[in-house]
């Protein structure tokens, strides 16, 4: 199927809150991962989102070229040819964007956006993520209305980040202490800056914990229930219903979480959950499977030749991909999507 409009996004995201399951939102840096993804969507019959961050973007431009919107522009062109052959939906999405980059990924990407929906097309990215857990929370939130504001415009969805993800992704180094938790008083704060979907739709990523980068499962102390104290306290303000759950809400630094923390999160209105970390290993595992296996192969030892079918990168890119693809369908089961598709 093409890629996800933004009225099918936006479904999507209704969906997964109103049957109370998330979407895997898997970071690609290349074609080959990009496939991956898509295939393992597809054999969990699950829509999804997959997206780059700044350094995939760069990688995705050429890594001696590491222009961040070429690289977004060529991702997107891409992602629509291909995605075609998939009986899924996904939708495009840019993943932790800091302040000092804004100006060289998300705003110039937006832009296009803004130029393509005047012209009656659909934007290129669904939606792009301001990442402000580096600045206060006023400055946060500040830019995030800014953007908010130019992302209706493009019939995109922001999503931000409320709090710290403590860990290390794309150079970007989070410590690891009590600012890991966002407090009603800041979920409230937000809904003030923002509304609440009356100025343009948003996604939260509140803090709860997390952390970026590989962990054993149990060494990452998350307290899902924050995510029920900041929904709650936004839905007594509002006066909303008993259960409501106002925010979308975006979980990060999921990599060794347990089955259990998952399952509480996604109950209390994660709808997107970022997989990095792990798919990076299920990708890169097979290679290194395939180099050892067939070392005599892939390499010219002794001045030999070599065997040219188990070094042609196609070898061990399908494995690759394959392993990623399994890795995809097992983020699907841990966030209950599979089965889901519009």
């Amino acid at each position: 199927m093409p890629i996800a409009t933004p009225e099918i996004y936006a479904e999507m995201l209704d969906k997964a809150k109103r049957d109370s399951f998330a979407f895997p939102a898997i970071n690609v840096s290349s074609s080959q991962t990009l496939n991956a993804a898509l295939a393992g969507f597809a054999e969990a019959e699950s829509d999804g989102i997959i997206q780059i961050s700044t350094g995939g973007a760069e990688y995705l431009s050429g890594p001696t070229v590491k222009n961040m919107v070429a690289g977004s522009l060529a991702f997107a062109a891409y992602a629509a040819e291909v995605a075609k052959s998939y009986p899924i939906h996904v939708a495009l999405h840019t993943d932790h964007c800091p302040k000092d980059k804004l100006d060289g990924f998300v705003r110039p990407l937006v832009a296009a956006s803004v130029e393509r929906v005047k012209n009656g097309q659909d934007p290129l990215f669904q939606s792009h993520m301001w990442d402000g857990s580096a600045v206060p929370l006023d400055e946060n939130l500040k830019i995030a209305a800014e953007l908010l504001e130019q992302c209706a415009a493009a019939r995109i969805i922001l999503e931000i980040e409320v709090g710290v993800v403590g860990g290390e992704e794309d150079g970007i180094v989070g410590e690891i202490n009590e600012k890991l938790y966002t407090t009603p008083e800041d979920a409230l704060a937000t809904v003030e800056a923002l509304g609440i979907g009356d100025r343009g739709r948003y996604m939260t990523a509140l803090t709860f914990g997390n952390v970026h980068g590989a962990y054993k499962p149990g060494h990452v102390k998350l307290r899902p229930e924050i995510l029920k104290s900041a929904q709650e306290a936004v839905a007594s303000k509002l006066g909303l219903e008993d259960g409501a759950r106002p925010f979308d809400l975006v979980f990060h630094g999921g990599s060794g979480s347990l089955p259990e923390e998952i399952a509480a999160a996604v109950d209390y209105g994660v709808v997107k959950m970022n997989v990095d970390t792990d798919t990076q290993y299920a990708f890169t595992r097979p290679v290194a499977k395939h180099m050892f296996n067939h070392y005599d192969g892939v390499l010219k030892v002794d001045g030999e030749v070599g065997n040219k079918k188990q070094y042609d990168p196609r070898s061990w890119g399908k494995a690759a991909e394959a392993g990623m693809a399994a890795r995809v369908l097992q983020a699907c089961q841990d966030l209950r999507s599979t089965g889901h598709t519009l």
